[in-house]
């Protein structure tokens, strides 16, 4: 199983990941990739369904992840926000949160809109 994206609107979007082995690192803990695969996936379907007029689609231009804490199972969360939505960019930041609802990561991107 893979990221589910749940639901998007405007300027938000939510997202989860079953965490199964196949996720983990040799240590047990979700690798880095898997956290940042589940918010960028969040923040790619917002920026899509949120793009304004004439832009026909987007490209990643930056993003970085902070990791706060790790998660052994379970199913993780995203919750994605618009923070800028420009003409030629968006800004994005999104939180990463344990079955618990407590902070694993906190993650901000930049897409630029192509026309």
């Amino acid at each position: 199983m893979g990221v589910v994206v749940e639901d998007v609107g405007e300027g938000v979007a939510r997202a989860h990941l079953e965490l199964e082995k196949k996720h983990k690192n040799p240590n047990g803990d979700p690798h880095a990739a898997t956290i940042v695969a589940l918010a960028d996936t969040a923040c790619g379907y917002g920026t899509f369904l949120n793009l304004p007029g004439g832009a026909r689609g987007f490209t990643t231009i930056e993003l970085k992840a902070n990791f706060i804490r790790s998660v052994r199972e379970g199913t993780i969360h995203c919750e994605a926000r618009l923070v800028h939505g420009g003409r030629t960019t968006q800004v994005w930041d999104a939180t990463v949160t344990d079955p618990d609802a407590r902070t694993v990561a906190l993650f901000r991107c930049t897409q630029f809109l192509l026309r």
